[in-house]
């Protein structure tokens, strides 16, 4: 596993250095809700990119809440100039989270796929404002139990920790807007 995860890396990085342009973006959206989050976004034809976003919290506004997600996307744009103008998007993600919310908490992951829409706001020679919104299906599986609980005793089957929440649902996937730069 760990050779496959090197031979990935290096086949990327060889298209990284060979790439016509490459920008670094950030959601001020999510910066604003208190969720720092880097992304990258990779040329790989006239008329589509590559972009991996990734995103973390620990105790937003002093709650009880941490998280991680990460989201590949393929953005197809419409103009057939890539980062300009209209575009849609393919993509995934995926989360770990442990929130405690209104007496409960729900400990788990999500993963899903979906289509996110947007258009790309071209502000100077390197600077782009990428307007976007999507929508897909999230599954998750999570241990869910109220403030108290002692789960390990409650909730556990023969000593063992299991979730006790599962399913999936339709949610948006991303909104907000990203400010890029482009690096080359």
């Amino acid at each position: 596993m760990k050779k496959l995860f090197l031979i990935i890396a290096l086949a990327l990085a060889y298209q990284l250095s060979w790439a016509q342009m490459l920008a670094v973006s950030t959601d001020v959206v999510a910066d604003a809700l208190c969720t720092p989050n880097i992304g990258f976004e990779l040329v790989t034809s006239n008329a589509s990119t590559l972009s991996l976003n990734v995103a973390g919290n620990k105790n937003p506004w002093g709650k009880e809440a941490k998280s991680i997600l990460v989201q590949p996307e393929y953005r197809f744009f419409i103009s057939h100039r890539p980062m300009f103008r209209e575009f849609v998007g393919i993509g995934a993600v995926a989360s770990l989270y442990d929130i405690t919310a209104s007496g409960k908490v729900y400990d788990g992951y999500a993963a899903g796929i979906g289509v996110t829409f947007g258009y790309v706001l071209k502000m100077s020679q390197r600077l782009n404002l990428d307007f976007h919104a999507g929508v897909g299906v999230i599954g998750y599986k999570r241990k869910e139990y109220f403030v108290g609980d002692d789960y390990d005793y409650d909730y556990s089957i023969h000593g063992m920790q299991r979730s006790n929440a599962h399913g999936y649902n339709i949610l948006p996937t991303r909104i907000g807007i990203s400010l890029s730069y482009i690096l080359k």
